[in-house]
């Protein structure tokens, strides 16, 4: 039996979502590397607030980069979905590392003193919103650092998604005009 001709046409072949998984994992791996890797016994100061700006602001010009790539995609879904899986797990380890720098400088911060396991642990608790309650952030700095994580989670989880599906749409109304199909029929699986 044939398939139908948009879904047909806009399969994506086994090599590219491959290198679409191999990509996303190798910048997955090398994030939680460098994770583990960096120096975050640093003291606690305002180079420490800057530096998680930084990362911050560096992350979002990276998603945005992204988003731009997926509306010039030839397979923009697959593209949005590799853009999720790896800025997800970078951005909970941009708020990890400052957990674990804040715990290190003030062991009062949280319940226990964090190491990177515990710290990572605890960034992905927070991100579920499952909150186990084994670590808890005691400090008015702590509760303020976890609250940010909080807001900035589900500006991640919302925004960040509906703005990746907007692009999509984007890249399909942009390819159906293209192609002579009418908008909405691309990629309609």
């Amino acid at each position: 039996m044939k398939r139908p001709r948009q879904t047909q046409r806009f399969r994506v072949s086994r090599r590219r979502l491959l290198l679409s998984v191999a990509r996303s994992s190798v910048t997955v791996v090398l994030s939680v590397v460098v994770y583990y890797l960096l120096p975050l016994d640093k003291g606690l100061d305002l180079g420490t607030a800057i530096a998680l700006a930084v990362s911050l602001v560096l992350f979002v010009g990276a998603l945005a980069w992204q988003i731009r790539m997926v509306k010039r995609s030839d397979h923009p879904r697959l593209r949005a979905i590799e853009t999720m899986a790896t800025a997800g797990p970078t951005f909970l380890i941009i708020f990890s590392a400052a957990y674990v720098v804040l715990s290190q400088n003030r062991s009062d911060s949280f319940s226990e003193i964090f190491g990177r396991t515990d710290a990572l642990y605890f960034t992905v608790t927070v991100f579920a919103t499952v909150g186990f309650g084994d670590i808890v952030p005691v400090t008015e700095t702590a509760r303020v650092l976890t609250m940010m994580q909080m807001l900035a989670d589900v500006i991640l989880v919302g925004m960040v998604a509906r703005v990746l599906l907007g692009a999509v749409r984007i890249a399909e109304d942009a390819r159906a005009a293209g192609s002579g199909e009418p908008p909405g029929a691309v990629g309609q699986e």
